[in-house]
């Protein structure tokens, strides 16, 4: 046997091209596209990447993007000031403040700030409590993209076994509740989990995201199982999962790469969350 490798550019294509197609559905009634706004502080490498990236997705899709740039030494209150703004501002739809943040801001306090109707990616407590209840507008984008996957290649949920290796409010603990509202058993394992590769291979469904470059090899995987991969750990020059691919692949079932895999996900699901974000505030506003 050997696993089904599956292809994330695949599926992230195919759904920009519905949002395509939904945003300009949307501006042929007279309505003003979605407008995403991401910002941008500092000046990590990666993150410049991950954010120009994003604009050039959200400006193919037909969203008005706005990138707001500042400087490592920006304080809380600024950025604070600045989401405020972004939050006032009619024509945003979506807010994202793209992590890590330098380490002298309070990510809490920004995550806060973000207004629920307009958090792209699920950051605000507010929506992460509504996901604990399985209605949340808004998810994390990676965890989402997680359970597209899933849901694309037919890998049975409900009823399965899932495990999640990482317990980050970013995308284990998401990506866990969002298993555990379509019907799956989910365990959470993290660093003090015992026996962590026996509880692994018990899981029909097993997502790891502990940044541990290869951690997870055969000794973890059920035969047939899903192992969806979110590690992306750079090392000599590209994205290194946290899958061992070589010992895993003649096992899983399915097997996402990395990259390729979960990565162009998250920028499609992020795009989603921000024209499900638009169309409610356009039907709040239609109603008032």
């Amino acid at each position: 046997m050997s696993a089904v490798i599956i292809d994330g550019r695949a599926v992230a294509a195919r759904i920009r091209e519905g949002i395509a197609h939904d945003a300009a559905a949307m501006t042929a009634h007279g309505t003003p596209a979605p407008g995403l706004a991401v910002v941008l502080c500092g000046d990590d490498p990666a993150s410049a990447i991950y954010v120009r990236n994003k604009g050039s997705a959200a400006e193919k899709v037909g969203f008005r993007f706005q990138l707001h740039r500042r400087p490592s030494h920006i304080t809380t209150a600024d950025v604070l000031s600045l989401v405020g703004a972004l939050n006032a501002d009619d024509a945003v739809d979506g807010v994202l403040v793209q992590l890590p943040l330098p380490p002298h801001i309070d990510a809490d306090a920004v995550a806060d700030a973000i207004a629920p109707e307009k958090d792209a990616d699920g950051f605000n407590p507010a929506n992460f409590g509504r996901l604990a209840e399985g209605r949340a507008a808004a998810v994390g984008a990676t965890p989402l993209g997680c359970m597209e996957l899933l849901r694309r290649y037919d890998v049975p949920i409900g009823g399965s076994r899932a495990v999640v290796l990482g317990r980050s409010v970013l995308v284990g603990r998401p990506a866990a509740l969002l298993l555990t509202n379509a019907d799956a058993t989910v365990t959470i394992c993290h660093s003090k989990t015992r026996d962590l590769a026996d509880v692994c291979q018990a899981a029909d469904i097993l997502i790891t995201a502990m940044g541990r470059p290869g951690a997870v090899d055969a000794s973890y995987v059920k035969p047939g199982a899903c192992v969806i991969d979110v590690g992306t750990t750079p090392r000599d020059g590209t994205i290194a999962g946290d899958v061992d691919r070589a010992s895993v692949e003649p096992v899983a079932g399915w097997l996402t790469p990395v990259p390729g895999g979960v990565g162009p996900m998250t920028i499609a699901m992020l795009l989603r969350n921000t024209l499900t974000l638009a169309s409610a505030r356009r039907r709040a506003a239609a109603v008032v």
